[in-house]
């Protein structure tokens, strides 16, 4: 990890900017070793996680094996001690961010954990395991990942409602953001209606972004590959790489129109904080493209980056933070309607990635739980 100081680091030209970077990575030794303690330094002001991250950090590494033996002699089964190490290491990042939490009068400084992935289509059991983590954790500044799905969207208004802060996960249609914002609206009017608190609640929508070009370009590679007319391959190459951009921008302009709305203006005249949009999935998947292509596009204010290490070093060797996010956003929606006019169906792209992409965190999650039953098997 780059060891800029806090007053050379690029991440605070993006802060300056009105965006925050949040690490998408935890693990153990990130912890002990200091090396979160320098990245706040450098400006990380939040963290996120996934359960692909947890497989990695626990069946990859060394790192726990020692507790692993101490809650196997005890008799924990998998998923209890996947938990136990989880919340342990959510809780000290979280409380290593508590500083930046109070300082930014709780708009930054939250961990995020997520709800099993393997509950993505059971709201009520969603809803039980996400009071579960968040009454375990017990700290203002954790927050309980939630998909975006069908069954995730009345969990989200209800946990809302409760006081408890969502990152809302597996975003990708703009549709669906707008069922989201008006979930985290509902929940904020039925605790306004109970006469409760709103200024210390918070959420972001993790809006995928590098995930739309791989699917969209794969389907432009396929109309190039099954045409010979050379102008309409260069049109269709023209579009390559820019689907997920315009669709980040596109929903950038539906977040302005409903938080900057009369609706919303009347809770934050209670002190309600608006669901910021949070950039996910930024790194570049593409070799062809520059390894910030995404990052530095979508700079602008009451936004969040959430970056894995390898783009947060980049961006500290040679980011630039310029206020990118603004413009074309009129331009964002008729890239979107042009590439549905050469054959892309953006709606149905956008269903796979979330059904993939949530089937893909739950196949993690109980590979995990495999890896760390045979570990613990095996120390037995």
């Amino acid at each position: 990890m780059a060891t800029n100081t806090a007053t050379t680091s690029r991440l605070y030209d993006l802060q300056a900017q009105g965006q925050s970077v949040w690490y998408d990575n935890i693990r153990r030794g990130l912890i002990s070793s200091g090396e979160l303690q320098q990245l706040i330094d450098d400006g990380v002001v939040g963290i996120t996680s996934n359960p692909t991250i947890f497989e990695k950090a626990m069946v990859d590494s060394t790192d726990y094996d020692d507790e692993l033996g101490t809650l196997a002699k005890q008799g924990y089964d998998a998923r209890a001690v996947f938990e136990t190490l989880s919340l342990s290491d959510i809780g000290k990042a979280a409380d290593m961010l508590r500083g930046v939490y109070d300082r930014t009068d709780g708009l930054d400084g939250y961990v995020s954990i997520e709800v099993s992935p393997v509950l993505a289509h059971d709201t009520e059991a969603t809803l039980t395991e996400a009071r579960h983590l968040w009454s375990k954790l017990n700290r203002p500044n954790i927050m309980i990942k939630v998909p975006a799905t069908p069954e995730g969207i009345p969990a989200i208004r209800t946990l809302i409602s409760e006081g408890i802060n969502v990152n809302v996960t597996m975003l990708f249609a703009i549709d669906n953001y707008r069922e989201v914002a008006d979930a985290y609206i509902s929940g904020l009017e039925a605790r306004a209606a109970r006469g409760e608190a709103l200024d210390r609640l918070a959420s972001v929508a993790s809006i995928f972004v590098s995930r739309i070009d791989t699917a969209v370009d794969a389907q432009l590679d396929q109309k190039i590959k099954a045409t010979s007319d050379a102008t309409e391959q260069e049109k269709l190459r023209a579009f390559q790489g820019k689907a997920a951009i315009a669709n980040a921008k596109a929903t950038y302009a539906v977040y302005q129109e409903i938080f900057g709305g009369e609706r919303f203006s009347a809770l934050r005249a209670k002190g309600a904080h608006p669901q910021r949009p949070l950039w996910a999935s930024t790194s570049t998947k593409n070799p062809a493209f520059p390894d910030l292509l995404y990052v530095e596009a979508l700079v602008g204010p009451d936004t969040v980056d959430t970056m894995p290490p390898a783009t947060v070093t980049a961006f500290m060797d040679h980011g630039t933070a310029k206020p990118t996010l603004t413009e074309g956003l009129d331009e964002a929606p008729r890239t979107l309607e042009a590439l549905g006019k050469v054959g892309i169906d953006i709606p149905a792209v956008m269903q796979k990635l979330q059904d993939d992409g949530v089937a893909s965190f739950a196949k993690s999650f109980e590979n995990m739980i495999g890896a760390i039953q045979k570990k613990l098997d095996a120390m037995r």
